[in-house]
């Protein structure tokens, strides 16, 4: 019997097709334009230029009038947020801005809302909590027209906070004090799914996140991490391509050559340890391509 070339085979078959539209990830507290809220290394950072952000964000906005809708639902305070961001983005000239009040999953259900999302040019998930924004998104038809526009048209999807660590998946929704050192430290779930394979933390440098999304990868080493700090953002364009925005760094994680771990030998509560793992420091203006198995592996 002729010996069955699996990887052969596998090219064979369909590709997913490379998405089309652009998503942007911020790690938080993104730049609104006011001095007071500067922190002293964005004060001191020559680089560093208000709202880049948020402009970046609607710099793509496709059309001629384009609709913004903006989601609050991670957090506990929509209505406040939501007219913030209503102002922000009018204060950059988007007149079109559309606030979804998504708080249960009724409200997801609600044609009206389809019905924005298929006209926006942009839509942007705030701050907040992520289980919220995957326990009321999850399994609905307003996320599905979200993928498939993010997937067919030049739509641009973004992110802050826990807007973005819900882009992707896996997503982590909570750690212990412990700064994730500790085996069970770090509990992960499934994400919104835009990106797949990676795993998207915020807040990074200044809250110390570095060893809790170590956690994540040595669990889960055919993902990519990706930590970013405040006021900093990527954006990931055919799916896999980021480029770096912003006043901070953006520090990636690779697993996939990690040579060793101990984490399934330990009980709960016990430190793990890894060995070559991968770790990149990208400053605004890197780009960095997420690997693909194959291509590591020829």
């Amino acid at each position: 019997m002729a010996k069955r070339n699996v990887s052969e085979n596998h090219k064979t078959k369909s590709e997913a097709p490379v998405p089309k539209g652009r998503l942007l990830a911020i790690g938080g507290k993104e730049s609104k334009g006011g001095r007071e809220e500067l922190k002293p290394e964005q004060a001191t950072n020559v680089d560093f230029e208000s709202e880049e952000i948020l402009k970046y964000f609607v710099d793509a906005l496709k059309g001629s009038s384009p609709t913004i809708a903006v989601l609050p639902t991670a957090s506990n305070l929509p209505e406040e947020l939501g007219k913030e961001y209503t102002r922000l983005f009018k204060e950059l000239g988007v007149d079109n801005v559309e606030v979804l009040d998504i708080r249960t999953r009724e409200d997801a259900r609600d044609p009206k809302n389809c019905e924005v999302i298929e006209k926006a040019a942009g839509i942007y998930f705030t701050g907040g909590d992520q289980l919220r924004l995957t326990s009321i998104l999850g399994g609905t038809r307003l996320l599905q027209l979200m993928k498939e526009r993010y997937t067919y048209e030049e739509i641009i999807i973004a992110g802050t906070s826990a807007g973005a660590t819900a882009l992707s998946t896996p997503m982590i929704y909570e750690a212990d004090t412990h700064g994730g050192f500790l085996k069970g430290d770090v509990r992960v779930t499934t994400g919104l799914e835009f990106l797949k394979n990676v795993a998207i933390d915020t807040h990074f440098i200044e809250r110390g996140r570095l060893v809790r999304m170590a956690q994540c990868i040595v669990t889960n080493p055919g993902c990519i991490g990706l930590g970013l700090e405040e006021d900093t953002a990527v954006c990931v364009s055919e799916g896999r391509e980021l480029q770096v925005l912003g006043s901070g760094l953006v520090t990636i994680i690779d697993g996939m050559g990690m040579s060793e771990t101990n984490i399934y030998d330990i009980g709960t509560g016990e430190p793990f340890s890894a060995r070559n793992l991968c770790v990149h420091l990208l400053s605004p203006g890197e780009k960095y391509v997420l690997p693909i198995w194959e291509e590591l592996h020829v």
